[in-house]
């Protein structure tokens, strides 16, 4: 990796930058490195590489098509009626056909240990909306595994590092042929710094982390999504925000708070009690526990509403009745997170809450990773249209890895016809430096204050059920925000470790994206999967399902509506003999034994 000095900011070149170091990045990077161990590959990441970014808090595991009775076939028909037939299907066959090789790669090239049966096969536990009991997993520590060994890997391949280094901006070329890099700050000391790349890869992973209660990492500020409006991407599906049922409810004096308590808990028999200490999900959907997770979500919420909440105003998750030492061997992880909350999982009761989890929605992008931008390529939560209007659990973790593996092969192969680097638009870099020195020139406000507000407004009018007059409201309110962090200023001039300057930026991501989100949620008139508009509670046409598309323009952002396209299965048909997304036999037999 080179560099030399210019003006304003130190530039660098690198063949490759991958923006992220989640199971897409790291995986991403391992990839090109073996496709040509020649090419100078710099990965750059807001914290530190391997500890921060959501596929490490991974606890459920990994949904792929191994067992005797499961096929490729069953996994995409699962994923395409849980994304309420608004997946791109070639995106979510090639997702399930992928996962196959990645796990074997997974565990024979990265090094992976897994939980195996007794017959020394992988053990594939049970996840709520699938038709097979497919999950793989590390007890409940999956992404904890799979980080660490790829981190060991990617270590070992010689690949540059930028660590706390913040991208805020994606720059196109002088021609706007293509991608030329992205502008960075360093975060430990404050400077710019210019990465031109012959192939610019974002994997920043998303995350929602502008509602009340969110299972991301603060880091998590839909950076990359903002970036990618800048650049003229279209974000596709983004009213789809995935509410996990049980986000662990500590406290406002506990960070812990909205971290996830996974699906695992539920699919092994684990009950869900409102306030009363009533098992109730049955009263909402024949699968009770085991729906899909936009339905527990709605109905935790709606005993919310009504008024049957524990203590601090969630529901109970109960696990005694399966055994303590049994829950406590078999959810070691969870065990010891509720343990420092002050609950006993194993055989106690603990308080939960839907908490905002993951996005669906994000960049348009194909199945080889490319985006419409020539030379940048996505993977992971950044894009949508793999997952639609649900993602079942199992298929994140899956989806990082499997495209981010594509990503890296497709770099590769791009840079061998693409040797050179290209010129920077000049006005993006400087627009860069502008609009992030902006703060400094204003001063009074107070930022933690309106991000507090932010997510209260997303929560009520925005959240797991949502209206036209909640909706507006929000929208309303939502442009307000925008207008007040104009306003406001940073404290000082010093721009080292100026945490304060981040989290104003954070603010300026997270107010854009939940307007994307609430303008999309406008825009779709019926109820799918994670959105449900409780005036449009109908379904509406499978047949003439749409996508909903975000674009940025001058005046603002803007909505249209793209027919889906069935490119490989149609409503009313099925690759399938039996019905997917319902669990198998054994499962609801399970259900049957616990009620």
């Amino acid at each position: 990796m080179t560099a030399f000095h210019g003006n304003e900011m130190e530039q660098i070149q690198t063949d490759i930058l991958i923006i992220g170091t989640g199971g897409a990045g790291l995986f991403a990077a391992l990839h090109a490195k073996q496709a040509n161990p020649d090419l100078d590959v710099t990965l750059a990441v807001k914290g530190l590489v391997g500890k921060c970014g959501c596929t490490r808090m991974v606890q459920g595991g990994y949904n792929v098509a191994l067992a005797a009775g499961d096929s490729v076939e069953r996994h995409f028909m699962d994923t395409i009626v849980g994304g309420k037939w608004l997946p791109n299907q070639d995106l979510a066959w090639r997702l399930c056909e992928t996962a196959v090789e990645r796990i074997n790669e997974l565990e024979n090239e990265v090094g992976c240990f897994f939980d195996r049966n007794p017959d020394g096969s992988l053990h594939q536990k049970a996840f709520a909306g699938q038709s097979f009991d497919r999950t793989v997993h590390k007890s409940d520590l999956t992404g904890i595994e799979i980080i660490n060994r790829l981190m060991e890997k990617v270590w070992a391949a010689d690949v540059n590092k930028l660590e706390e280094h913040r991208a805020i901006k994606l720059v196109r070329s002088a021609d706007q042929s293509g991608i030329a890099g992205a502008v960075l700050i360093d975060m430990r000391s404050g400077k710019y710094r210019y990465v031109a790349a012959k192939a610019v890869m974002l994997a920043t992973g998303a995350g929602p982390t502008m509602y009340r209660y969110h299972t991301p990492s603060g880091d998590k500020t839909c950076d990359g999504l903002n970036m990618a409006l800048d650049l003229g991407l279209g974000l596709r599906d983004m009213e789809m925000v995935q509410f996990h049922p049980t986000g662990l409810l500590g406290g406002p004096d506990t960070r812990m708070t909205g971290t996830v308590l996974e699906e695992g808990l539920r699919g092994a028999g684990g009950y869900l009690l409102n306030g009363d200490k009533e098992r109730f999900m049955f009263n909402y959907h024949d699968a009770g526990e085991r729906a899909t997770r936009d339905i527990v979500s709605r109905g935790i919420y709606q005993e919310m509403r009504e008024g049957r909440t524990t203590s601090m105003g969630g529901v109970y998750i109960s696990m005694a009745h399966l055994g303590a030492d049994h829950v406590a061997k078999s959810f070691p992880g969870m065990v010891k997170r509720c343990k420092d909350c002050g609950f006993d999982l194993a055989g106690g009761l603990v308080e939960v809450v839907p908490t905002a989890h993951y996005m669906m929605g994000g960049i348009t992008f194909n199945a080889d990773a490319s985006t419409t931008i020539d030379g940048l390529f996505a993977a992971g939560e950044d894009c949508g249209g793999v997952h639609g209007a649900n993602r079942l659990g199992g298929n994140g973790v899956a989806n990082s890895t499997v495209f981010g593996g594509i990503a890296g092969d497709s770099m590769a192969a791009y840079l061998k016809h693409n040797k050179s680097w290209r010129d920077a638009d000049p006005n993006d870099l400087e627009q860069a430096i502008a609009d992030a020195e902006y703060p400094f020139t204003k001063s009074g406000g107070d930022i933690f204050q309106l991000r507090q507000a932010l997510a209260e407004t997303m929560w009520e009018d925005v959240g797991v059920m949502r209206d036209q007059a909640g909706l507006d409201r929000g929208l309303a309110t939502l442009e307000t925000y925008a207008d007040a962090i104009n306003e406001m200023g940073i404290s000082g001039q010093d721009h080292a470790f100026n945490m304060s300057w981040h989290e104003w930026l954070n603010l300026k991501s997270l107010i854009r994206i939940s307007q994307a989100i609430a303008l999309a949620a406008r825009g779709r008139e019926n109820s799918r999967g994670a959105h449900y508009r409780e005036d449009f509670p109908d379904t509406g046409s499978l047949e003439d399902s749409a996508n909903t598309v975000i674009h940025a323009t001058d005046k603002g952002l803007t909505l249209s509506l793209e027919p889906v396209d069935f490119t490989i299965v149609k409503p009313g048909q099925s690759l399938i003999a039996d019905d997917a997304g319902i669990p198998p036999p054994s499962a609801q037999h399970q259900q049957e034994l616990i009620s």
